[in-house]
This record gives structure tokens, C-alpha cells and sequence, in this order.
């Protein structure tokens, strides 16, 4: 008889206790934000990197641009020459002028292309300084006990997120360069 009124007290606090005080338990994690551009704008390492990328990005542009400039020089020689040019003569220049405009086409690739030199260079220069930065706000999460850290600068869902929860200058703290 002791079993058969447990069980029914069980059936009923049991729910009540799973929908009453679960959420309030769940609620109780804390939360954290951060500024990444703001972070990566007061990290020395970053502004360089950027300052590299930039430089060799131009030097590539330029490199690209005088083979574009080469074959368009040689499409307008073509068009003034093609009168007096027989017809395996304009079939050469013609030939000439495509593989000119494929170097350009293909050295663009190479170098700004998905998996390019410029990829990788990033990834070679910039990487390392992102995973420090994961690695403070990781230190800095399990010091506080935060279960989630959100990025501000990159999520368009947070419409406002009080400075009390912000953490960013604490992470440049823990990277040495303390606001």
C-alpha cells in the first residue's frame, strides 16, 4: 500500500519538479561576450600580419596586372597589325595574346585563388595569433565558469549585450596587452 501512494506522489512531483525547477537550474549558466575586432585591433602581431598581407597582396596585384597590361598591349598591336598579318600570322598572335591572358588568369589563381598563396600565407601569419587568443578566452572561461562566449563583432543575432558580461579587455590582459 506504501508502494502504491509513492509511486503516485512520485508520478506527480517527479514532473512537477522536472518542469518547475530544471529551467530554473538551466538558467543559471553564465554567459560571456567578446569583442574579436576590437581584440584584434589591440594585438601589435595582428596589425602586422595585416601590414604583411597587404604589402605582398599589392606586389602580387601589380605582377597579375602587367600580364593583363601585356596582353591587352598585344591584342591593340593585333588589331592595328591584323590587316597586313596572313592568316597563320593573326592565328599566332591570336594564340600568343590567349596564353598571355591565360598566364595572367592563372598567376591570378595561384596566388589569390581559394587555396592560393595568399590563403596560405594567411593562415601561416594569422592562425597562430587566433588560437592564442581562443586559448586565453578558453583559460578565461574555465576560470569563470562560462559556459558560452559570444562574439559580438561577427554574430548579427545579439542585438545588445551589457559591457558587465564583456570580456575582451580581460583577454587582452591575458595576452599581455592590457587595457
Amino acid at each position: 500500500m506504501e508502494k502504491k501512494i509513492l509511486r503516485k506522489v512520485l508520478r506527480f512531483v517527479l514532473p512537477f519538479y522536472l518542469f518547475t525547477f530544471l529551467p530554473l537550474s538551466a538558467s543559471a549558466q553564465k554567459f560571456a561576450l567578446i569583442d574579436m575586432e576590437y581584440i584584434l585591433k589591440n594585438v601589435p602581431a595582428y596589425e602586422r600580419a595585416n601590414e604583411q598581407l597587404n604589402q605582398v597582396s599589392k606586389k602580387w596585384q601589380a605582377e597579375v596586372e602587367a600580364l593583363n597590361t601585356e596582353a591587352s598591349t598585344m591584342y591593340k598591336n593585333y588589331q592595328n597589325e591584323s590587316v597586313f598579318l596572313s592568316q597563320e600570322q593573326k592565328k599566332a598572335k591570336q594564340e600568343q595574346i590567349m596564353n598571355k591572358e591565360k598566364a595572367a588568369a592563372d598567376l591570378k589563381k595561384k596566388y589569390f585563388g581559394p587555396e592560393g598563396e595568399l590563403f596560405k600565407k594567411r593562415e601561416a601569419l594569422v592562425s597562430p595569433i587566433q588560437e592564442e587568443i581562443y586559448n586565453a578566452v578558453k583559460e578565461i572561461s574555465e576560470l569563470r565558469g562560462y559556459s558560452l562566449v559570444l562574439d559580438r563583432s561577427s554574430d548579427q543575432g545579439i542585438i545588445f549585450g551589457s559591457p558587465r558580461i564583456d570580456i575582451s579587455n580581460e583577454v587582452l590582459q591575458k595576452l599581455g596587452y592590457g587595457k
